[in-house]
């Protein structure tokens, strides 16, 4: 384990494993198979695909910390941060005006 420089803490994402291998990402597709079933047999692929590469990342951390460095790594990990976040910021937004549709479309 690396040691952290005085003042220095680690740039944690606790947001990133949960989105896409926890219950959450089970009851979104279960949302949205409820409302497309035919679609049903792509959302399971979209979330096989995600755990695969999540795997497939995971289980690759020593190479890819030889490979780029720690520098390399803090370089890739600030902008995935920032990505997730503005992801997550989208999301909200769209369910947002969302609820705004439907409660105007019933009133």
């Amino acid at each position: 384990m690396s040691e952290l420089a005085i003042g220095e803490e680690p740039f944690i994402v606790p947001l990133a494993i949960p989105m896409v291998a926890s219950p959450s990402v089970l009851a979104a597709l279960i949302l949205l198979a409820n409302q497309d079933h035919s679609r049903m047999l792509d959302w399971f692929l979209a979330l096989a695909a995600s755990w695969l590469a999540t795997a497939t990342i995971l289980m690759l951390s020593s190479t890819l910390h030889r490979l780029f460095g720690e520098r390399g790594l803090t370089a890739i990990d600030r902008p995935m941060g920032m990505i997730l976040i503005l992801i997550l910021i989208m999301i909200s937004i769209q369910m947002l005006l969302d609820g705004i549709g439907k409660y105007y479309s019933l009133g």
